[in-house]
């Protein structure tokens, strides 16, 4: 992949965004010297209101989370947007998985819908719960999932107060094999709060998002050795944000290149600060930055592959779904 280092976007893109981008950094404000790419187009594929789990269906319709307003919405290949599903029971992070269900992380309702990871068939509609606890203890917040080649599955659960006052739990990271038995693979004090995680494309690779926004928190992209078996070891520090803001979502593509969604424009109040940018940065399997997307819209969430030949980029970041045409070729994990 070629190195790019203009920060500076196409005139016709940066027009394009001006109507909903937030606040970009004062020069000056960040130091850091990253790869950018000049020549990607970025564009809006549609605007909402706060946008997450991007994910595209077999057709190239594209699933994604509207947090505030409790729902999931469609995009179809003719860009006609429309509810799939209201309420999405606080639906976060979404994938298709091998025979094109639909995977969802969600939070619940508070009441008679718990955390819970579900999927569900698009064709008939049915519902169904993959896994709402673990030995015993009701999950907190589920927040993102991803596939391997062998149909297991795998999500990150937040650590956060429980919706049953009787338990506390553990977050942690957990797989679903195919007959349906849950195994915690990660949990504390070996990783801190979970978020974004991906499996590169030959099965032997996981990788795992740490975003403590706390001061001396994780903020850094852990890799591990994947076994045969779905088991992890080996961790080793694939890349570290700190003191910026970590990444979020990721996907990754047939060559094994990272692509993050990361990054501010502008402080929110906690310890994070703008030495990470806002925006898609892409890293090789050894871990070098060789390309960074700017996007102007705060905060920049998560990133799914989709298109005829998987070499569209979507990326969702605060109200908008935002649509980047690349050279590479992704996956849909």
């Amino acid at each position: 992949m070629t190195t790019l280092r203009s920060p500076v976007l196409p005139a016709a893109a940066a027009l394009l965004l001006s109507a909903c981008a937030a606040e970009a950094p004062a020069p000056g404000e960040t130091d850091a010297v990253v790869p950018a790419a000049p020549a990607r187009q970025v564009d809006v594929a549609t605007t909402v209101a706060f946008t997450e789990g991007p994910t595209v269906d077999e057709a190239g319709n594209v699933y994604f989370t509207d947090f505030p307003n409790n729902r999931i919405m469609r995009l179809s290949t003719e860009g006609a947007l429309t509810t799939f599903r209201q309420p999405s029971h606080g639906a976060n992070g979404l994938i298709f998985d091998n025979e094109w269900r639909l995977l969802a992380c969600e939070a619940g309702d508070g009441d008679m819908i718990l955390p819970r990871i579900t999927r569900t068939n698009i064709e008939t509609g049915e519902v169904e719960v993959l896994a709402d606890d673990y030995e015993g203890l009701q999950l907190h917040q589920p927040n993102d999932v991803t596939i391997d080649g062998s149909g297991r599955v795998y999500f990150t659960d937040r650590p956060g107060p429980n919706p049953r006052a009787d338990q506390t739990g553990v977050h942690g990271v957990y797989r679903i094999d195919p007959d349906g038995t849950i195994e915690r693979i990660l949990t504390e004090p070996e990783i801190e709060r979970p978020n974004g995680l991906v499996i590169s494309p030959d099965d032997r690779t996981f990788y795992l998002i740490e975003a403590a926004g706390n001061e001396g928190g994780a903020r850094m992209i852990r890799a591990y050795d994947l076994a045969d078996d779905g088991t992890v070891g080996n961790m080793r520090v694939f890349h570290d944000f700190y003191p910026g803001r970590s990444g979020d979502g990721m996907t990754i593509d047939a060559e094994g290149n990272l692509w993050v969604a990361a990054g501010l424009n502008r402080l929110r109040g906690s310890s994070e600060t703008l030495d990470t940018p806002a925006g898609v940065h892409v890293f090789a399997p050894d871990g070098e930055l060789v390309e960074f997307i700017p996007i102007p819209e705060d905060t920049v969430t998560n990133v799914a592959f989709g298109g005829p030949d998987l070499s569209t980029l979507y990326v969702t970041a605060g109200k908008t779904l935002f649509r980047v045409e690349t050279d590479v070729t992704g996956t849909r994990r």
